[in-house]
């Protein structure tokens, strides 16, 4: 059984973003916020991506080629967050995203923002969940994309629809519950749980019956 790694400290956080902030230019990293919905992003597709795929557009938002060497530390906090996010959405845990309350705002939208914003460059980068069957993504995704202006999503009538039909969140705890929880939801299209087989005994016949309930 897999094991999530050890939570991040606040120290840890900030020598990643002290890592990233040291790439060089014209690189233009994710910060950590942004690295996290970009990560849980990745995690949903239907097919794993290779690091060497997810990583040149978390260095840099236009996605320019990355350093010949990166660094060894920053490439090991960032493949530890990986496996954090990837241990919690395969086991359908609860996780806590990578939000940091804003000292100037009381609005949750703006306080999610970063993260959305990440989560929405990983499906710009890496488009295979979108060529999901649309409808049971709907949901997931108005619960993530309501926290964008209406103007960034062109060409989404039925998304906006969907948005359109949910109210915003009373508050921060409100919020970050409905990401977490659509993530959740979309690993339940992108990444289904397979049930493990059943062992029949030796000498039993297995009897027919009606498919085990959800």
């Amino acid at each position: 059984m897999n094991r999530a790694p050890e939570a991040f400290s606040e120290s840890e956080l900030e020598r990643l973003q002290t890592l990233l902030d040291a790439l060089p230019a014209p690189l233009e990293p994710l910060d950590v916020s942004m690295l996290d919905g970009y990560l849980c992003g990745v995690l949903l597709q239907p097919e794993a991506v290779p690091l060497a795929a997810w990583l040149p557009p978390l260095l840099d938002t236009e996605g320019r080629p990355t350093p010949q060497r990166v660094d060894d530390e920053l490439l090991a906090l960032l493949r530890r967050r990986h496996k954090e996010l990837n241990v919690a959405i395969a086991g359908r845990q609860w996780f806590d995203p990578w939000i940091f309350e804003l000292d100037e705002t009381e609005d949750p939208s703006e306080t999610v923002l970063p993260w959305v914003a990440g989560f929405a460059h990983a499906l710009d980068a890496h488009p295979a969940l979108m060529r999901l069957p649309e409808e049971p993504l709907l949901e997931p995704l108005a619960a993530i994309y309501l926290h964008l202006d209406p103007d960034d999503l062109e060409d989404a009538d039925a998304l906006l629809e969907e948005i359109e039909s949910l109210e915003p969140p009373a508050d921060l705890e409100e919020a970050v519950e409905g990401l977490v929880s659509a993530v959740l939801m979309l690993a339940d299209v992108s990444r289904p749980v397979k049930a493990p087989p059943r062992n029949t005994p030796q000498g039993t016949q297995r009897r027919r019956g009606p498919p085990p309930r959800r």
